[in-house]
């Protein structure tokens, strides 16, 4: 086993969490802030958009069952990286879309993942890159949200789709229970 950690934000964080914990040789995914300014943050501090934190998972995975590379192209290609703070309706700078890499291995990866899927969009990429400097796990509620919620009507509407997606772009990478 080849273990590694990634951390990264595209708009709501059970919108990410819910796409990447279906993917192979994902071990375990968290929620939580990170890229801000004050110690300690909450769910209502970071929605105050006050704190400068992103909502982010961290992602603990087997490199010898999915790639780095790999992980993060998915994670480019299921939400909106050419939207400046925001993702459909969820609005303000905690739903940025943001890199934070662990080494310089990992910053180079991200960097050549951008330049490779910025073709997939039109507009250009205002995905941020920065090495993660502290990350703070979200409070319990928000962890496995769509597992445990996903009659509720955001998770209808809003990650089922892009669970779906992933399923159609990505089926070789699922998890067998997954396809």
């Amino acid at each position: 086993m080849n273990k590694q950690v990634a951390t990264f934000g595209g708009g709501c964080f059970w919108c990410i969490e819910a796409i990447i914990q279906r993917i192979e040789g994902i071990e375990s995914i968290e929620s939580g802030y990170t890229g801000g300014h004050t110690l300690d943050p909450n769910y209502r501090s970071i929605c105050s958009g006050t704190t400068g934190h992103a909502e982010v998972v961290q992602v603990h995975f087997d490199a010898n069952r999915i790639s780095y590379e790999d992980l993060i192209t998915v994670f480019m290609t299921s939400h909106d990286p050419t939207t400046l703070n925001q993702q459909g309706a969820d609005r303000g700078t905690q739903y940025r879309s943001i890199i934070l890499y662990h080494d310089a291995v990992q910053k180079s990866t991200a960097e050549k993942v951008i330049q490779n899927v910025s073709n997939y969009y039109d507009k250009p990429i205002v995905t941020q890159l920065e090495k993660l400097e502290k990350y703070y796990p979200a409070e319990q509620y928000h962890q496995n949200y769509y597992n445990r919620n996903g009659q509720a009507g955001y998770c209808r509407v809003v990650i089922q789709p892009k669970i779906s997606k992933l399923r159609k772009h990505y089926a070789d990478k699922l998890k067998k229970e997954e396809v």
